[in-house]
């Protein structure tokens, strides 16, 4: 019988395991580890990290966010993506090419993260660019909606490729407000009929091809009075009207944007009675504990899908594949320019 997970993912404090780290990984609580940019010298010393944490435990879930552009935590040994943003703006010119690019820039991360140890990365960004926010900004494919579905669509399709799961972000759509969850809760103010034309319509699209989704730390009081990862009727829509059957990652937690729903234990229990499968705990070591006494005894069974299944790649064999030559090179020169 496969092992289920605990339902709580969280932060490393370095480039290898403490102590007490080794010690806070067997609790069955702990469903997986995020790495950040702290955690991460290079691909090498990711493939160790991971290594050394399966070695504690083996089940657990190794993730990172990898989008490109301004969200890359590998920087080296593995290719330099340019932000989803600049694939968009050759779209329009190019859509046939420029979708065919996109694949292929999924199956090289996917290939790459792979390569280094994981089994995911939470991408690609679904939110639809608005113009107002700076957190999500070139991050999103584009401002319209229907390619930011298909460029969204062929970027999962590449992840599949390369045998990684797509986690879609952060339902229902963050790019139409201008204030950072990370800092505080921002609150987008219109209409749920303008939000199913407009922000709604990547993940209406490309629920049934997503493994996972994160919601977003957002409040869109025409439908609901609390944030997206705190509400039922989000994630009930999510699963019932747009037929998603995959895992709901909460952002994370300790950020500002989660603090209205209390301690960091009345989060966790509102967040898994909303919906959520996996709870993320970063950047606060007290919180995370809290949050794991507060969930004794639960497991997340959807998210033990989620595990790298194939044959991982070798890093080095990948540069002999000609595929991997040429979007490389591609990939690294829209970086650069």
């Amino acid at each position: 019988m496969t092992q289920m997970l605990g339902p709580v993912m969280l932060d490393l404090e370095g480039l290898s395991l403490t102590p007490e780290e080794r010690e806070l990984l067997v609790r069955p609580e702990v469903g997986g580890v995020i790495l950040f940019a702290r955690n991460i010298a290079s691909a090498g010393q990711v493939h160790t990290l991971c290594d050394e944490v399966r070695r504690v435990r083996p089940d657990l879930l190794l993730a990172v966010d990898q989008e490109g552009g301004r969200v890359r935590r590998l920087r080296e040994g593995v290719t330099r993506l340019p932000a989803m943003g600049r694939l968009g703006r050759d779209f329009a010119q190019q859509p046939e090419v420029t979708v065919r690019l996109c694949q292929d820039a999924g199956w090289l991360l996917g290939m790459e993260l792979a390569a280094c140890g994981l089994d995911l990365s939470f991408a690609p960004v679904l939110d639809v660019d608005g113009g107002s926010s700076s957190v999500i900004g070139d991050r999103s494919f584009s401002a319209d909606p229907r390619a930011v579905a298909r460029l969204g669509r062929a970027f999962i399709d590449g992840l599949h490729e390369a045998g990684m799961v797509a986690v879609g972000k952060h339902f229902p759509g963050h790019g139409g407000v201008a204030a950072d969850s990370h800092h505080e809760l921002p609150v987008d103010g219109r209409s749920l009929e303008e939000l199913h034309r407009h922000d709604l319509l990547p993940f209406a699209e490309l629920a049934p091809r997503l493994d996972a989704v994160m919601p977003a730390h957002v409040v869109y009081p025409d439908f609901d009075s609390r944030p997206a990862g705190f509400s039922p009727a989000w994630l009930g829509m999510l699963r019932e009207s747009l037929g998603f059957k995959g895992v709901i990652f909460s952002d994370d937690l300790s950020m500002a944007g989660a603090a209205s729903a209390g301690t960091p234990a009345e989060r966790a229990r509102l967040a898994l009675a909303a919906g959520c499968d996996m709870l993320l705990v970063c950047n606060d070591r007290s919180a995370a504990y809290e949050v794991l006494d507060a969930c004794k005894g639960r497991q997340s069974r959807r998210a033990t899908r989620l595990r790298y299944a194939r044959a991982r790649p070798d890093l080095k064999a990948l540069e002999a594949l000609s595929r991997w030559r040429r979007i490389h090179a591609r990939l690294e020169a829209m970086a650069a320019g």
